[in-house]
Order: C-alpha cells, then structure tokens, then sequence
C-alpha cells in the first residue's frame, strides 16, 4: 500500500531538506550527486553519478531505505550491502519518523550507508 496524499507532502518536505543539506557543491554535481524517489511505502536514498567507462551513462546507486509499517505507526530502516541486497539496519532496525532516519543516514556512525 502506498504512502497516502497527506503523508507524500511531509516526506517530500523532509527528503527535500535531507538533500539540500548531503548535496555536493553545484559545481560536481555532474560527477557525484544524491536523490531519492518514493516507491508504494518506501523511500529510497541513492548516488547518481556517471559511468566510469561510460560517462554518458547516468547511474543511481541506492545505499538507504526506510519503510512505512503503518500497523505499527513506524519506518524500518535498511541498507545495501556488498550482495546488491537491502540489509535491515541493526543497530537501530526502526525509527517513528522520517526525522529520525535521515539523521540516521547523515551521521551514519557505523559506515553503512556511505561507507
């Protein structure tokens, strides 16, 4: 089920302000840059950044991801590990609020999502 109308204008205020703050400087952007994208009840963080052999090629590499459990009124919290495979993040699996995760992803202080 997806995030309701309601819901999607918070996120979109949250994730707006979380990638205006990770951004590089506008003059690499071209190189490095971060976005999201809302998907059914997840939202996805991810690098875009060109191809290494291929520079015309626009890659998006997602490395965060929270999830909506409207049952329980909170967001799972996953990364990407090595296998290409969203891992539940152990040291703190949930959060109640979007706040929260992207703190989370901006300290980052066990080198999961960034590396």
């Amino acid at each position: 089920m997806a995030i309701d109308i309601l819901q999607t204008l918070d996120v979109i205020e949250v994730m707006e302000n979380f990638i205006s703050r990770k951004r590089p400087p506008e003059h690499l952007r071209n190189q490095l840059d971060i976005g999201y994208k809302i998907e059914d009840q997840s939202i996805i963080i991810f690098e875009i950044r060109p191809q290494w052999n291929k520079p015309e090629i626009i890659l998006e590499h997602p490395f965060a991801k929270t999830t909506f459990v409207k049952a329980k009124n909170n967001w799972k919290v996953f990364w990407m590990r090595a296998d290409l495979k969203w891992h539940s993040y152990s040291p703190k699996p949930t959060v109640n609020n979007l706040q929260e995760f992207t703190k989370l992803v901006e300290e980052d202080k066990h080198h999961c999502f960034l590396g």
